[in-house]
């Protein structure tokens, strides 16, 4: 019996490495620098997303950062709040959105970060995840996802996407057109799941270039404190 138990433990990483291996997820293009795709994604947010799900960790006015000014912001991006200033939260309450869902939709402030445990990096998986949408009648929504089984989202994005069915080789096949193309669609998840990413961390792109900066002044620091070196210990060497 302790053998069994000692070789379960051993194997155990093994066998979970495994199933999570079987969840193969789409490369999601990226477009942190394009502000025309970070502004699209913006506008899906707000008008398919921000109805269920806060982003409480994130103010209106950060969106200065993909290139909108303040008026562009009011007059396009604000429909549940007055200042730019405020935070992105919903009217909806917790006890309200789990009696209708079963679970209360999470703050989507930082899911491209948390997924980033998930097979893949965090955006691959909202990318997939959005894109794995199709229709079941045996789930409350009528909706179940290709990555996240059983889950209580309805599909958000059904009019642009279209319906997608499950085949009998168990990959989805587009049933019913919606507004978009194909390509269309996943040019506009794309751009969402940008979006989800930049709101997950905001200074990301300053962060990076003021890297770059610190590290090109390290090495014509270094050159000069090399040949201030030199200078000084000519004569003992």
């Amino acid at each position: 019996m302790m053998k069994k138990l000692l070789l379960a433990l051993l194997f155990a990483p093994l066998i979970a490495c495994a199933s999570e291996g079987e969840l193969h997820l789409d490369h999601a293009p990226d477009k942190l620098t394009d502000q025309a795709a970070l502004q699209n994604g913006a506008k899906l947010f707000v008008n398919y997303c921000l109805n269920c799900h806060s982003a409480s960790a994130m103010r209106y006015n950060r969106l200065q950062g993909i290139g909108l000014t303040d008026q562009q912001i009011k007059d396009n991006l604000m429909f549940t709040a007055d200042k730019v200033g405020e935070l992105m939260t919903i009217a909806m309450r917790r006890d309200e959105a789990k009696q209708w869902f079963g679970v209360p939709p999470p703050d989507l402030s930082l899911e491209a970060r948390a997924r980033a445990s998930e097979a893949g990096s965090g955006a691959d998986w909202l990318y997939t995840y959005l894109r794995g949408f199709y229709r079941d009648d045996s789930r409350p929504s009528g909706w179940n996802n290709l990555v996240f089984a059983n889950v209580a989202m309805p599909h958000a994005l059904w009019q642009l996407q279209g319906e997608q069915v499950m085949g009998a080789d168990h990959k989805l096949k587009l049933a019913k057109p919606g507004k978009m193309t194909p390509a269309e669609y996943d040019a506009a998840v794309g751009d969402l799941v940008a979006y989800l990413q930049y709101m997950g961390e905001p200074s990301a792109q300053t962060r990076k270039q003021l890297g770059v900066y610190v590290l090109l002044f390290l090495a014509a620091f270094f050159v000069l404190t090399y040949a201030l070196k030199r200078e000084f210990w000519k004569d003992v060497h």
